[in-house]
């Protein structure tokens, strides 16, 4: 399945289960950190913002979401240690 990265403003019905379609076929963190970055760089929002709406509307179970947003937290938690080690 190829999914339009495009979502921008439109949250509509096709686009959110095609996404959650997404979001489940990532297993390993490699794969879900290649997805957030081009995500990203394709909407408006942030794919943790939509991870988060699912999560509130229940459109996904709550350990796909932590597996997600932990990843991508960690994530940034490391470049952010990284950058600060080389400002030290």
């Amino acid at each position: 399945m190829t999914l339009s990265l495009n979502i921008g403003n439109l949250f509509n019905d096709s686009s959110s289960h095609a996404l959650v379609d997404e979001l489940r076929e990532r297993t390993s963190e490699e794969e879900i950190l290649e997805f957030e970055e081009k995500f990203n760089s394709k909407n408006e929002k942030n794919l943790h913002i939509y991870i988060c709406r699912f999560l509130k509307n229940r459109s996904i179970s709550r350990g796909l979401a932590s597996k997600w947003l932990v990843t991508i937290i960690k994530n940034k938690e490391s470049k952010i240690n990284a950058l600060q080690k080389l400002n030290n």
